[in-house]
């Protein structure tokens, strides 16, 4: 690679001169009037050698051996060193991206990676959070892909706990009021089935804060859902299958396709036995029937492992969940992603997967996400109190079209290919107006910035692409005598293009 070649010649300088080369660190110049690298290294250098910085930074570049790689170099400001590199092996890296049918994707490496997200729970609704994650983790296992790891995309679902019960007393309750059997929905389509199972959950979840009596009614179900009660089979295997039939659509959409899905049912056990286990040693207490961690102890908050029922919560489900993981896929790094909201509640499940398996969390990152916000108050009113993934980019879509028909952008459109388009510029949109501005931030989703073929949108950005396509496709025979053209004949701008094309492989390193 290219960095790394002017890293190793900068590297060998600074032997020669006495220096270590331990904290060289090449960065990309915002401006590139400063150079395609730049690195403070001989800022570092100065008090340990007792040099002014630009004398350290003279003495490295004096130290430099000829490269093909580096073009120029030149002292700035206090002592930065800036390096230029060479026109002529930029412009034959051109080839090499007009050529590659991946640019980029670098060696393949013998790590593995797990990226957990989206994780959606059975009956209940896929909504934007979802969606959002499903954007982040995507990205980031592409990413990982092109620099080499092995990446096992993962899907955790809580396909028992307390929402499941509140869901199914919740269908039971809408099919009773309105005369039905559950069979009724069985052949309607999986969008309707949705919409069903998000109104008996919402209805479940109501009636819990209000109606003790039910309460107590709901959380006795819960209890035979995890007993398996035949009682409660029928409604928890249809309800179940419904969700993840409804889910495989969406995740279709997003163009995202799980390696591996576990759920909560499967990780309580093991949740129970690591905490029953390290109960013995002092790492949990008992408090009222229940067992907890003493999360205060270490400046944390203290939390309930498993209740007073003797069944696991989220928080033992998690620690069993990461053993799983272990035991399934042995990752080097495994990466959850998920909403800020729990970003306490991970710092105990971490400070715990600490004591219990050290070396398991030093390869597990918990990576969080803010909160998406619509401006426009139409979704609300569209979709009642939960904003879904659907309607969000059906909404998207609708916009699309809109903006095509106004505009000069409507090439020949049938209705059918009209609506395929419109749902590509939807989906590009909504991806990158939730991924443009970080991940740690809450985001303000707006359809007129984000479906905007004149901004910083992904839907300008898909218009550029296929723009970009149309003229390489006519272009064919120049481009395969690209090297037969003079550098000379590049624009300014064609060159500082072509430097930043360059700097791609390190961006996504």
């Amino acid at each position: 690679m290219l960095k790394q070649a002017i890293h190793d010649t900068i590297a060998k300088s600074l032997n020669k001169i006495g220096a270590h080369e331990t904290d060289l660190i090449l960065d990309h110049p915002e401006d590139l009037q400063f150079g395609d690298y730049t690195t403070n290294i001989a800022m570092q250098l100065a008090k340990p050698l007792k040099k002014s910085p630009r004398v350290i930074a003279q003495e490295i570049i004096d130290n430099i051996e000829p490269s093909p790689y580096i073009y120029k170099i030149e002292i700035a400001g206090p002592g930065f060193i800036n390096i230029w590199v060479s026109p002529t092996l930029q412009y034959g890296e051109l080839n090499t991206i007009l050529t590659s049918s991946y640019y980029g994707k670098l060696e393949k490496t013998n790590r593995k990676t797990t990226i957990e997200y989206i994780d959606p729970n059975p009956f209940k609704e896929f909504h934007v959070g979802h969606l959002y994650q499903g954007a982040i983790g995507e990205s980031l296992a592409r990413l990982h892909e092109a620099t080499g790891d092995d990446v096992t995309r993962l899907c955790y679902q809580g396909d028992v706990g307390l929402h499941v019960a509140k869901s199914i007393w919740g269908m039971h309750k809408l099919l009773a009021d309105r005369g039905q059997e559950l069979h009724y929905y069985e052949h309607k389509p999986i969008e309707e089935r949705a919409a069903f199972m998000g109104e008996a959950y919402a209805t479940g979840a109501k009636i819990f804060t209000e109606d003790e009596g039910v309460a107590a009614e709901i959380r006795q179900l819960n209890k035979k859902i995890y007993e398996k009660d035949s009682s409660v089979v029928e409604y928890y295997d249809t309800g179940r299958r419904w969700s993840l039939e409804y889910f495989d659509t969406i995740y279709h959409k997003l163009n995202t396709k799980f390696d591996g899905h576990i759920f909560e049912s499967e990780v309580g056990p093991k949740g129970i036995e690591i905490v029953r286990k390290y109960l013995s040693k002092g790492v949990f207490k008992e408090s009222d029937g229940a067992v907890v961690f003493p999360g205060e102890d270490y400046g944390l908050h203290t939390r309930v492992f498993i209740n007073s029922l003797g069944l696991p919560t989220y928080e033992a489900k998690d620690i069993g969940l990461a053993h799983i993981k272990q035991e399934q896929y042995n990752p080097d790094l495994s990466i959850i992603i998920t909403g800020n909201e729990v970003n306490e509640y991970f710092k105990v499940i971490l400070k715990v997967l600490e004591i219990v398996n050290p070396e398991l969390r030093k390869k597990t990152v918990h990576l969080s996400h803010g909160m998406v916000r619509l401006p426009e108050g139409k979704m609300s009113s569209r979709t009642g109190k939960v904003i879904t993934a659907n309607a969000l980019l059906e909404q998207a879509s609708e916009s699309a079209i809109d903006i095509i028909q106004q505009s000069n952008k409507k090439l020949g459109h049938t209705p059918e290919s009209l609506s395929i388009t419109a749902q590509k510029i939807a989906l590009a949109a909504v991806k990158y107006a939730l991924l443009k501005n970080g991940i740690g931030k809450d985001v303000e989703f707006s359809f007129k910035e984000s479906i905007n073929f004149e901004g910083n949108s992904g839907a300008y950005l898909l218009y550029t692409y296929v723009r970009c396509n149309s003229i390489l496709n006519k272009n064919r025979n120049t481009i395969a005598n690209i090297e037969q053209i003079p550098l000379e004949r590049l624009s300014i701008n064609e060159q500082k293009i072509l430097r930043l094309l360059t700097r791609f492989t390190d961006i996504v390193q």
